[in-house]
């Protein structure tokens, strides 16, 4: 369907969580907290292990990749809303509102690379210990690291793009606090079964894939520590694991909910996209610091050190 320059949607207008607006300032105050507290979290995170020498080895690496990507997520989404908020104006841009959305597919598909990576770590480190440094060089860490962010960025073109050469010429407003694909695609001026369809394999295909590496990853690492014959060493090795399956399944759960399923409109999506892109964000750093005694401790002597600039790791 043509659609004249006259008649094409130049901005779009996001109605938030709520139209209620005793509703709205709960979840400002809610959105606010929850973003300083990511904010804070993951950069106490990046400083720690930039600042600790003894953490620098690939496990920490990941996670001050995993912590930034954490950062970035909750940026491109709460922001936004806030000054809606604060300014009482709802309206986005064409390009701003299609920029929301390519980040957001971008960092949550590195996000989802990078968690996948995680597990292949913790597999390598618990059954193959004498060969992890060798696997796990500096060269072979960045380069996976590398490869999660070109695979992602492939995801969000792959994701982003049908939606973007839909027609848009009104209505114009977007149910939801920031601009998805399946929102987007509702107020199309044209049929969008083939977006649709591309959007579930494209995420079908990236969900099926990186769980299939971590559900094989834990199956060995399960394996392995059930071997183990001190209770102590089986306690420490289930640990190490436990941090990052929660972080798994807090970051997978809601987004498989949303992206893996025939396009129909729920009530719960809107809620369930705030664990994705601001509640996980803000829980990380509390999930890692809490349960792993290494982070806990550098981060106690962290006021009496000085920054090294020497590098970000060493195997």
């Amino acid at each position: 369907m043509a659609v004249s320059n006259e008649t094409r949607v130049t901005e779009f207008i996001l109605l938030g969580l709520y139209s209620d607006p005793d509703l709205q300032i709960i979840f400002f105050l809610l959105f606010l907290v929850m973003y300083l507290l990511a904010i804070a979290g993951n950069l106490l995170i990046l400083i720690t292990i930039y600042v600790d020498s003894q953490l620098h080895c690939p496990m920490y690496f990941f996670l001050c990749n995993l912590s930034f990507l954490d950062l970035s997520f909750s940026t491109v989404t709460a922001p936004k809303y806030l000054i809606n908020f604060l300014t009482q104006s709802r309206t986005i841009f064409f390009s701003n509102c299609m920029a929301q959305m390519f980040f957001i597919h971008f960092i949550g598909g590195v996000e989802c690379f990078h968690l996948t990576l995680m597990a292949y770590d913790r597999y390598v480190a618990i059954c193959h210990p004498l060969r992890y440094n060798t696997i796990m060089s500096r060269q072979a860490c960045v380069l996976l690291v590398v490869s999660t962010w070109v695979g992602g960025f492939i995801h969000a073109l792959a994701q982003a793009f049908p939606t973007i050469q839909l027609p848009f010429c009104g209505p114009n407003e977007v149910n939801h606090f920031f601009c998805d694909t399946h929102p987007l695609s509702l107020l199309a001026c044209s049929s969008t079964s083939i977006s649709e369809t591309a959007d579930m394999i494209n995420s079908g295909t990236l969900a099926l894939s990186c769980f299939l590496v971590v559900f094989i990853s834990y199956a060995y690492i399960i394996s392995t520590i059930l071997k183990i014959r001190s209770s102590e060493g089986r306690r420490k090795a289930f640990s190490t694991c436990a941090s990052h399956l929660m972080v798994v399944t807090l970051f997978y759960g809601p987004c498989v909910f949303i992206y893996m399923r025939p396009s129909v409109t729920f009530a719960a999506d809107k809620l369930i996209s705030v664990f994705y892109t601001i509640m996980t964000p803000w829980l990380n750093p509390f999930i890692y610091t809490l349960r792993n005694e290494k982070v806990r401790k550098a981060m106690k002597k962290l006021g009496g050190r000085k920054v090294s600039f020497l590098g970000t790791y060493k195997s």
